[in-house]
């Protein structure tokens, strides 16, 4: 008779638990198949295949749109330094995009490519992109575009892109 109080109340409590569940995350809605279509119909170039965001930059590649991303294995601490003291760091993840295929490419050259954007990310530091509001939509635009100049300096122009996986700064 002592354990019929816990059990029921556990009871309710797990009962309440999976309610919860099924409250705060609905099922997904059932939609039907659809088909993919080119929009455009068939025949955009050889094999369906665009033109990439690299042709705007003047590099005439066409690609299927079949991306990799190499992410670099360690972080970058960065020291922002206010009146000759460090006040706070900042640790970045970052990933390179590359073609399909071509990750090795970034893993071979991946000194040479830390040290670049560490680079960009001291001189980032220094000019003050990681005071205040650091993730404003032009501070973030500016540093992307630094760091993809830096990965197309050192791998060259198979670096479509530098993606910010994480950026946290923690004041000292």
């Amino acid at each position: 008779m002592k354990l019929l109080l816990p059990v029921i109340l556990l009871l309710l409590g797990v009962g309440g638990g999976v309610g919860a569940g099924m409250i705060l995350f609905p099922p997904e809605p059932d939609l039907p198949d659809m088909a993919i279509t080119d929009p455009c119909g068939p025949g955009i170039g050889e094999n369906n295949q665009i033109a990439d965001a690299s042709a705007e930059n003047g590099n005439a590649d066409v690609s299927t749109g079949e991306k990799d991303y190499a992410r670099l294995n360690n972080q970058f601490v960065v020291p922002v330094v206010r009146d000759e003291k460090v006040a706070s760091l900042v640790v970045v993840s970052l990933s390179v995009e590359v073609p399909f295929g071509q990750q090795e490419l970034v893993f071979e050259r991946e000194p040479k490519l830390r040290d670049a954007f560490l680079q960009v990310l001291f001189e980032h530091a220094n000019l003050g992109g990681f005071e205040g509001n650091f993730t404003s939509n032009s501070n973030m635009r500016t540093l992307r575009d630094a760091l993809r100049s830096a990965a197309r300096d050192s791998i060259g122009p198979e670096a479509s892109d530098v993606l910010i996986l994480e950026m946290v700064r923690q004041d000292v």
